[in-house]
């Protein structure tokens, strides 16, 4: 067997000093069986001094512990590869030294024996130039980068002359446009209000009048029938009221919040009660379950506000005799509430809209409204940590979902 042994050796001898570079074969159990005079040279040793040693005796020993298991991976998969791509590899010489290397490993098989071929370059020299590469660069770029100074100080110099002449310019056209805005906004605002509140006021003349004419005491029930619509025009009116104040503090960064802990239902129940003198015939609002022992600590009128919008919207966008849905989900430190509808639904392509200000979708502008409720939730929910999304499909209805900390701070 010692003999085959020294017979394969004198065969890889005889191939590897035909090549400049170091070659190092090992066997399967990563055993040194012949290195050429370019590696013996390269490493330090004598000729034949390697014969037998470990592969490791080679690898600096930061590295031994990964690089058994990389070899036994290579062995078994047995395809030609560059070792350590994307990677700095180093060799260890003789008397400890490390130099930075390249090696192709190459596995081969003579008589029934599996054996790697390593092709072993020093980079040295290259590495050397490298980083000299990159020291001419940064020092090429230090200068690119002060003559680049002395340009842009010449630039800026310039700039804050054209500035000044256009800071004048923008302030006029500035002023302009929001004289023009102004203008707009008062045309949309008179056109909105005189839209908005000629209905109502026009259904509580009415009914104000034929209350009147009902005096005997058998016609009580049809006074409180115009009463009841009086009440509701009067509270519609009163919603839209707040929502144009909402806007006019938040653009004005006014919008203060009051925190305080009160029993969720409270608010709940108010807000169904007052929705109730809404509803359309046969239309009616489902109430959440188990709410009676979820306290939070949040702004009682935004939370007020956000589900009497929702709520009046589902009745206002929904037909009669339709169900909306009340449901309310606490999660961990967060409360979600939901209102589904079955209403007439948001279409699909205008549902990225839904929360601009004024937005109205096509298939809502015969029913009453402002387009600036859902801003107005938006904006507050935000501003206390909250949102608000929603689902819905033209025709079948809609879920909006609004989601606050029980346990809120003011940003």
């Amino acid at each position: 067997m010692k003999v085959f042994e020294e017979k394969k050796g004198n065969i890889f001898k005889i191939l590897s000093e035909s090549i400049s570079e170091g070659i190092v074969i090992v066997n399967e159990i990563q055993e040194i069986v012949t290195s050429n005079e370019a590696a013996d040279r390269m490493f330090g040793y004598e000729a034949e001094e390697l014969l037998g040693e470990n592969l490791n005796i080679l690898i600096p020993r930061e590295y031994h512990s990964s690089h058994h298991e990389q070899v036994d991976q290579f062995m078994v998969k047995r395809d030609p590869r560059q070792m350590g791509h994307g990677r700095d590899l180093y060799g260890r010489r003789k008397d400890g030294s490390t130099f930075p290397v390249e090696a192709g490993l190459n596995p081969f098989e003579i008589n029934g024996s599996r054996y790697v071929m390593a092709l072993v370059t020093d980079i040295t020299v290259r590495k050397s130039q490298e980083r000299q590469i990159v020291e001419l660069n940064s020092q090429l770029e230090h200068k690119i980068e002060a003559r680049t100074k002395e340009l842009k100080q010449t630039i800026i110099e310039l700039e804050e002359e054209v500035t000044k002449r256009q800071e004048a310019e923008h302030k006029i056209k500035e002023s302009l446009r929001k004289e023009r805005e102004l203008g707009e906004l008062k045309t949309k605002f008179l056109s909105l209000v005189s839209h908005e509140f000629k209905t109502p006021l026009s259904g509580i003349l009415t009914s104000a009048t034929l209350a009147g004419k009902y005096t005997e005491t058998t016609q009580q029930d049809k006074r409180e029938k115009h009463l009841k619509t009086i009440q509701s025009k009067v509270k519609y009116l009163n919603n839209i009221l707040n929502d144009f104040l909402s806007i006019e503090r938040l653009e004005s960064g006014k919008a203060t919040y009051k925190f305080d802990t009160f029993p969720l239902s409270k608010v709940v129940n108010e807000v169904i009660y007052n929705s109730n003198m809404l509803l359309k015939d046969g239309q009616r609002i489902s109430y959440p379950n188990n709410i009676d022992d979820i306290m939070v600590n949040f702004d009682e009128k935004i939370l007020e506000l956000s589900l009497t919008n929702l709520i009046n919207n589902s009745i206002k966008y929904s037909p009669e005799f339709t169900k909306i849905d009340v449901v309310v989900i606490p999660k961990d430190d967060l409360l979600n509430i939901e209102i589904i509808d079955e209403g007439m639904g948001i279409p699909e392509k205008e549902q990225k809209y839904i929360f601009n200000r004024y937005f109205r979708a096509e298939n809502a502008l015969l029913n009453q409204g402002t387009g600036i409720g859902l801003n107005i939730v938006k904006s507050h929910l935000e501003s206390l940590g909250g949102t608000i999304s929603f689902e819905s499909e033209e025709g079948k209805g809609s879920k909006f979902t609004i989601t606050f900390p029980i346990n809120n701070k003011p940003n």
